[in-house]
């Protein structure tokens, strides 16, 4: 280990949290004991290598993690990555309920550590689906057919504003319910804002 310097922002994130204080502080000790660099971004620490994102610390209700952002191309000899959501491309995470479970795979993990930033030297590139290869629902589709100009302004979105929604409006099973998901924010995407805009 050479380089085990901390972040300030990183501190106060970890002395600020009610929960998963403790699980927190041995996943950060892990992480920097692979000579990772301590940021704080998206409000949580993440660990950079040569200014590249290896890992991020995070937690929920139900449980705190280490998530790998090119998890996808590590090869999880162990079984322990987890696709948050089936629309998660690159993340993978590995998920703790307490220090034990952490202090147990605490060999795996460094391994896993030093595993993405080999992938990160070697340049490897996660192979996102194109926009083109998500489903247009058919009941944004009748849409676009009935208002032309909701097609337009849908076209004018950013890729991932226009893929947020499309998953949003494909999700519901019932044609009714995704129909309504449509209605609901035909005025949004004419005002040329994304579903969380």
């Amino acid at each position: 280990m050479t380089n085990r310097r901390t972040n300030p922002k990183v501190d106060e994130f970890i002395s600020k949290s009610k929960k998963w204080k403790s699980e927190y502080e041995k996943l950060r000790n892990i992480v920097l004991d692979c000579d990772l660099t301590e940021e704080f971004k998206w409000m949580h620490p993440c660990y950079t290598f040569e200014k590249k994102n290896i890992v991020l610390i995070h937690g929920f209700k139900e449980y705190c993690a280490l998530l790998f952002h090119k998890g996808a191309l590590l090869q999880d000899a162990h079984g322990v990555l987890i696709q948050q959501t089936e629309n998660v491309q690159a993340a993978r995470q590995i998920r703790f309920t307490n220090v034990q479970e952490i202090v147990g795979l605490e060999t795996i993990l460094k391994d896993y550590i030093y595993e993405a930033i080999e992938v990160e030297k070697s340049g490897l590139e996660v192979n996102f689906k194109k926009h083109s290869d998500f489903i247009i629902p058919e009941e944004l589709q009748n849409k676009f057919d009935e208002i032309p100009a909701l097609k337009t302004a849908f076209d004018a979105l950013t890729p991932g504003r226009q893929r947020a929604y499309i998953l949003h409006f494909s999700a519901p099973k019932q044609s009714k319910t995704r129909e309504s998901r449509v209605e609901k924010y035909m005025q949004q995407i004419l005002s040329g804002k994304g579903l969380n805009d």
